[in-house]
């Protein structure tokens, strides 16, 4: 048995392109003392991933050419010398693109494995409602935008695994929910499927036209995905004492709104 990856083979301009990668082969490690081997079953394709790709200053470290694309997945442990952590076991692990990886049974930011059990939910939401997609729309609503009914809440990339939750979180809390999202079908699945109150297409000529008038009352929560020419149609509309629920990789300057 080998291992396939993907590694970063030169850095895109723009939209990556095929050429910007390559699948490279391995023998599968055995683990040592200490160590678990793991078998990816389901990885997590994320925005965050094209930023690793430039060599910038950011908050975190940019990839080297040769290095294995990073991502989080779902993976089963096929063999563990590591006293926490059991063959057969589910496990959310930062694996990158790849088949198959060693752990010393530490993740993100220094912390344990998450273990997942499948009995509880799917173990696929470890990467979306119950996973980093949720926790960041959970604390950027919960410990920061803490909307109240009858308040209006605006998120960017709305159809998106963050945004459709934070949707849910401002309806549930009784506030009115605004999305914005990229083309006619995002925005009929944020309106019909997602439920909220409205969706606001960003191509649109007359965008931020549209965006005030789904917001007569102004913005009182927004929740920043994207930035760039979206942030400055919210801009205007913010209420006075309006909150961010903003995601903590993209930094905002706030201002009240005169």
């Amino acid at each position: 048995m080998t291992v396939h990856q993907i590694v970063l083979a030169a850095r895109p301009k723009g939209k990556p392109q095929l050429t910007n990668f390559r699948l490279e082969e391995t023998a599968i490690p055995t683990p040592a003392a200490g160590q678990l081997l793991l078998e990816v079953q389901y990885l997590s394709l994320d925005p965050y991933m094209r930023g690793r790709m430039d060599d910038r200053k950011s908050y975190a470290t940019p990839l080297q050419l040769g290095d294995v694309m990073t991502g989080e997945a779902v993976a089963r442990v096929l063999a563990s010398n590591h006293s926490d952590y059991a063959e057969g076991e589910i496990v959310l692990a930062p694996t990158g693109w790849r088949t198959h990886a060693l752990s010393n049974g530490t993740g993100s930011y220094g912390r344990s494995l998450r273990k997942l059990d499948p009995a509880v939910a799917p173990v696929t939401t470890g990467l979306g409602v119950l996973g980093m997609p949720g926790f960041t729309a959970y604390g950027g609503m919960r410990a920061i935008g803490k909307p109240q009914p009858g308040e209006t809440v605006v998120v960017a990339a709305a159809s998106g695994p963050v945004g459709s939750l934070v949707g849910q979180l401002a309806k549930r809390a009784g506030a009115r929910a605004v999305g914005i999202a990229g083309g006619p079908a995002k925005c009929a699945f944020v309106k019909d499927e997602l439920r909220f109150d409205a969706a606001i297409d960003h191509r649109a000529g007359d965008f931020p036209t549209q965006l005030a008038a789904a917001c007569p009352n102004g913005i009182d929560v927004y929740f920043e995905n994207v930035g760039g020419a979206i942030w400055q149609a919210v801009l205007p509309l913010l209420n006075k004492y309006a909150r961010p629920g903003l995601r903590s990789d993209r930094p905002v300057q706030w201002a009240e709104r005169r």
